[in-house]
């Protein structure tokens, strides 16, 4: 899961994410998690994400609470 992920991690995959972008949709984060080859933990992630714009601030939230309120499969 994302919690694979030490924060320091977490925060330079997201920075790849939104190089050059203050906000991004879902479908976009999306889109560009699956081209930065994310892994699969991180993009059910991103998919819990409601509809809407977010910041890499945002986005790196709402991984983080996902993770903590995910148990592990």
């Amino acid at each position: 899961m994302a919690g694979e992920l030490s924060g320091e991690d977490l925060e330079t995959r997201l920075d790849a994410l939104f190089i050059g972008e203050e906000r991004l949709s879902v479908a976009e984060i999306r889109r560009r998690a699956v081209a930065e080859d994310m892994s699969p933990g991180m993009l059910l992630c991103i998919d819990a994400l409601p509809e809407g714009e977010y910041a890499q601030d945002e986005v790196l939230d709402a991984v983080r609470t996902h993770a903590e309120t995910t148990p592990p499969s």
